[in-house]
């Protein structure tokens, strides 16, 4: 199971992101996928999850009416919406899959948000 994430950037204070990430599962059933971040310094952080079936979300407080996840079920596809993006938002972004039938959880490479005030 590979994860590939896409969509980081540079952007100001305010602005827009939107993140993806494509899960290569073949026939494997994933039943979460999931945004963690880790800024300079710190440790890695839950941002949010959503479970495939049937389609139910989680946010961290800090991205709560800010950030929107979504999925797409026929590409195995999270996407992260993310607006009024604010300068701590700054980290890199990873993306997060339960895989059902193997009962194990993978990760993807990371992707640069970076957040100017």
């Amino acid at each position: 199971v590979q994860l590939q994430a896409s969509g980081g950037g540079l952007v100001q204070a305010g602005g827009s992101l939107r993140l993806s990430c494509a899960a290569s599962a073949r026939t494997y059933r994933i039943s979460t996928m999931a945004w963690f971040r880790q800024a300079p310094g710190k440790e890695r952080e839950f941002v949010s999850a959503i479970s495939w079936h049937p389609s139910l979300t989680n946010y961290a407080d800090s991205v709560k009416g800010r950030f929107t996840i979504s999925r797409d079920y026929a590409k195995n596809t999270v996407y992260l919406q993310m607006d009024v993006l604010k300068p701590e938002d700054t980290a890199v972004y990873y993306c997060m899959a339960y895989v059902h039938d193997l009962m194990d959880t993978y990760w993807g490479q990371g992707t640069q948000v970076t957040v100017s005030s």
